[in-house]
């Protein structure tokens, strides 16, 4: 089976010369392999393309993908956009009394197999020329486990609600004070459970404006208006962004424990949350913007470790690269060049109280920043880049400093490329950063794109290739893994590392996701104290000791997995968590 997508946002007719259609073998034959369409970009035909590749080689905008399936896929088309657009193959399948996660990258169509599953878009089977009917879906389905579901939605006896990917978008649909909001969403009757369990009542008075409310905030109000429904079947996008590791847990528990009376999904991209949260998981694996492909659901750890290995063994199929997890030894840090030092260091603000123990910063190495939300991370980062000015204590270097913030907005008005052109000319000019950093970035496709038209994980991309292509001694950056999936956070903790060691350089990483903080970091700085009102934080201490005395204030415990060496999280009261809390080894032994 053959399918021939044409990226309708990269093509652009009018700066080329059409060489899809004047290169196309089948074209000079004298076949309409490849025509004009009515908006002059190029139409396709499937059935007469013989695959060469020619126009996908010739294209200056890598716009055209031609890609090989396998047959029996032909039979499981659910849903296709257009002639020559993205075709989603297989659902994922919703069962009340087991949590059900979607894994995979962005861009290959969960979003759109939740909106199908939710009754907001008819599936059209694939006949994207006919208008789309429930009766045509029920037929199709009939005999499989979603015909009930399916029948269920179009007779309008399946309510649903869903909590949206992008909550930072939330303040510009939805005005008032957030008690208003959530009371007016209530029809369980469960406003204060909720509130109480998620921790909440201190924003029930504030409105939910731009810079008023946090995006942790913003991400814990959003489950909160979506648990207050009292609905069949929950869709959750995404829970966990701007979530610290205990609101990250303490949200887990709370939905599987929904799990148990409703029908659950979770799309997620931190494995450790959905390690600990799922029961059976959907991995989908496509071309981004092209196809996108829902495998039968597996055990969460069958489906996790799959996922890592890129192989679909009963498919015969190389989906992805590995990505592999090393227990690779600590750098001994004693060897490396001191880069920064700073002696105690205090911020006071009117209500919240920062302090800081002295540390050393050594040349060549990545630092991971651990702690609760709205505990001074973003603050001690600040100070460190001379943004913000201590009250105590006094940092003095003078050292080039790279920053990237925690909450990226596109304030630039233009392209991606004139962006570069005016902030980061190094990255078109370095053959070292084009390697390192452009490439495994994939910027190539973002340049032509408008900055305020960008997602949040392809403005997430710019703003952290924008912050290393800098000129600087040491880079600080705060939460870069939001937004980004799974195998996106994997990469970049890999560029980051090869940047930072070809270089020379250092770097300070703020972040939430436990995998991306493994993987990225040599020593960790811990924070702890009371969220809003104190915090502290001490080291940089080894990785193991770190995270050793931090997963100890979480009160969770890690063991690496058998096969793939990743870190897991152990199940409360577990036999491996009682022993770990016993023997003082919250964090597995390198």
């Amino acid at each position: 089976m053959r399918i021939a997508v044409l990226l309708k946002d990269r093509c652009k007719p009018k700066r080329c010369a059409l060489e899809c259609i004047k290169f196309c073998p089948r074209v000079r034959a004298g076949d309409e392999t490849i025509i004009k369409g009515e908006d002059g970009k190029p139409v396709i035909s499937e059935e007469l393309c013989v695959g060469c590749g020619i126009c996908i080689n010739k294209c200056p905008f890598d716009a055209i993908k031609i890609i090989g399936l396998a047959e029996e896929l032909k039979e499981d088309l659910v849903h296709q956009f257009g002639k020559n657009e993205f075709r989603l193959f297989r659902l994922p399948i919703p069962k009340k009394g087991t949590c059900i996660g979607i894994l995979g990258q962005n861009g290959i169509g969960k979003t759109t197999a939740i909106k199908i599953l939710s009754g907001q878009v008819t599936p059209n089977l694939g006949k994207y020329e006919e208008k789309s009917s429930w009766d045509a879906v029920l037929e199709y389905y009939s005999g499989t486990e979603l015909f009930e579901h399916f029948k269920g939605i179009a007779d309008n006896k399946i309510s649903c609600v869903l909590k949206p990917q992008y909550v930072d978008r939330l303040p510009k649909i939805i005005k008032g004070e957030i008690r208003d909001v959530l009371k007016k969403a209530d029809n369980s009757g469960n406003f204060d459970a909720i509130v109480e369990k998620l921790g909440i009542e201190g924003v029930l008075d504030k409105e939910i404006e731009k810079g008023t409310i946090s995006g942790g905030e913003l991400q814990l109000v959003s489950i909160a208006a979506s648990l207050i429904k009292d609905v069949d079947l929950y869709f959750f996008d995404e829970p966990t962004s701007y979530l610290d590791i205990f609101q990250r847990l303490k949200v887990a528990r709370i939905i599987r424990e929904l799990s148990q009376e409703k029908k659950v999904i979770v799309v997620e991209h931190d494995l450790a949350v959905l390690d600990f949260l799922c029961d059976n998981v959907h991995i989908m694996y496509g071309t981004e913007g092209a196809y996108g492909v829902v495998t039968f659901p597996r055990s969460v750890r069958h489906s996790i470790n799959t996922y890592l290995s890129g192989y679909l063994k009963e498919e015969n199929l190389r989906f992805a690269e590995k990505i592999e997890f090393f227990a690779h030894p600590p750098k001994q840090r004693q060897e490396m060049n001191i880069l920064i030092s700073y002696d105690n260091l205090t911020k006071a603000f009117k209500e919240f109280t920062l302090e800081v123990e002295r540390g050393i910063i050594r040349q060549g190495e990545i630092i991971g920043i651990v702690g609760p939300n709205a505990i001074g991370k973003t603050t001690f980062v600040k100070m460190l880049a001379g943004v913000t000015k201590p009250t105590e204590g006094a940092i003095d270097f003078d050292l080039k400093i790279s920053y990237k913030p925690q909450y990226i907005s596109p304030e630039y008005e233009g392209s991606v490329r004139e962006f570069f052109e005016k902030t980061s000319q190094e990255l078109f000019t370095s053959s070292f950063l084009k390697a390192e950093v452009y490439e495994p970035m994939h910027l190539k496709y973002l340049l032509d794109r408008q900055l305020d038209t960008l997602s949040g994980g392809e403005l997430q991309r710019v703003a952290i290739a924008s912050c290393l292509v800098k000129e600087a001694d040491i880079f600080l950056i705060d939460e870069p893994s939001a937004y980004l999936d799974s195998e996106q956070r994997m990469l970049v903790s890999r560029m980051l590392r090869r940047v930072v060691e070809k270089s020379g350089k250092s770097a300070m990483v703020v972040d939430h996701d436990v995998y991306f903080i493994d993987m990225v970091s040599d020593a960790l700085v811990v924070f702890d104290g009371e969220s809003g009102k104190n915090g502290r934080a001490r080291g940089p201490y080894s990785l193991h000791e770190g995270m050793n005395r931090f997963l100890k204030d979480v009160d969770i415990t890690f063991r690496r997995d058998e096969d793939t060496h990743r870190p897991r999280v152990n199940k409360t009261d577990s036999y491996m968590d009682r022993q770990q809390k016993q023997n003082g080894e919250y964090y597995y032994r390198m």
